[in-house]
């Protein structure tokens, strides 16, 4: 969905653009509704001689001024087409995930020389680029990712849906939890560190948005089955998958992104939009989003005895979650909105199209 909001952003800003997608592909689908031009090819195979052909004759009959893969296996196919070719448009490489393979061999050291930037999202994946890749240091820049801050935007927003969609009282004080339920997303430490407030305080909920992977059904049954084992079923409510995100955030007091790690976080970025105080990990890219003591309080990774504890300070102090959820929302205007992505990644555009 990165890809697809970007490329319409890009084209509400004057910019003429094509996708490169896989014929078919849940992708090619989201584009054609988007309303966005394509180029298909049958399918992805490594160097193969039938896409190369293919895609030559494409850069041939549109001159492109910039190529921008979100995927550093398209490599595999945009690396020979324009060496073998002799095609000069600067092509860029935004890497949205890390990698633990080490790609210093001579091979990829190939794929990756007809590279001209990359660009990370975050400053752990920006390392990641340093250390598994052979592009250079004054290749590879920060680009943060941005969201609609008039869509998170809590002064038009519908309040309380939540609350009146499960009758909660005024005084309840509602703690959330979204993402999908995945290993690593943190929802044990969530519920535990829930069973050691809920014996402390009275007036709370716990709210649990969004549902299982495709094959993670075993494991989002185990999180839907924990708070019924600890005895805090009471305290808990799963929504399930929701598409109204900034209703959901708009009727919460409090946040907690417990993800053990994170290239970037949206969801924390889409829930400090809506003026939300947060308790995040204090890991990887969730520290380029979240200031501790400033927007958020932070925790160390898979220690639900402190996120508790973090909790706790926000749940006594009502000032402290007010003034967390202002600069929450301060500092996503001024450093995480798509008004700012898209400029700055035009600005880039415009540096490597004129060389």
């Amino acid at each position: 969905m990165q890809v697809i909001n970007t490329a319409v952003q890009l084209l509400e800003s004057g910019l003429e653009i094509d996708l490169l997608l896989i014929d078919k592909s849940k992708l090619y689908f989201e584009a054609i509704n988007n309303k966005l031009n394509t180029i298909t090819i049958d399918n992805f195979k490594y160097l193969s001689p039938l896409q190369i052909i293919k895609l030559r004759f494409v850069l041939n009959n549109r001159k492109y001024d910039i190529i921008h893969s979100h995927f550093s296996k398209d490599l595999w196919l945009l690396t020979p087409v324009l060496k073998w070719f002799g095609f000069g448009t600067p092509l860029i490489l935004t890497k949205h995930v890390g990698s633990f393979i080490n790609k210093k061999d001579s091979l990829h050291r190939y794929i990756y020389s007809r590279v001209d930037l990359a660009l990370a999202i975050s400053r752990v994946i920006k390392k990641n680029l340093e250390d598994t890749t052979p592009l250079k240091p004054n290749k590879i820049e920060l680009l943060y990712s941005g969201i609609d801050d008039e869509k998170f935007n809590p002064e038009k927003v519908t309040k309380n849906r939540l609350r009146e969609e499960y009758k909660l009282s005024k005084d309840t004080i509602l703690i959330g939890i979204a993402g999908r339920f995945s290993p690593g997303k943190g929802h044990e430490e969530f519920i535990y560190a829930c069973e050691i407030l809920a014996a402390k305080h009275k007036n709370l909920k716990f709210i649990i948005i969004g549902e299982s992977s495709y094959g993670e059904s075993k494991y989002g049954k185990k999180i839907s089955e924990m708070p019924a084992a600890l005895g805090i079923e009471d305290n808990f409510i799963f929504t399930g998958f929701r598409k109204d995100m900034p209703e959901v955030f708009n009727s919460l007091d409090i946040f907690v992104f417990p993800s053990h790690a994170e290239a970037f976080g949206l969801t924390l970025v889409e829930a400090m939009c809506m003026g939300l105080p947060s308790v995040c990990t204090a890991s990887d890219g969730i520290l380029d989003i979240a200031v501790d003591n400033e927007t958020s309080f932070l925790f160390e990774r898979e220690n639900y005895v402190e996120l508790s504890q973090k909790i706790e300070q926000l749940i006594i102090s009502k000032e402290l979650r007010d003034r967390f959820g202002s600069n929450a929302r301060k500092r996503v205007i001024s450093m995480f909105t798509k008004n700012i992505y898209i400029d700055n990644l035009i600005s880039l555009y415009k540096r490597f199209a004129t060389k």
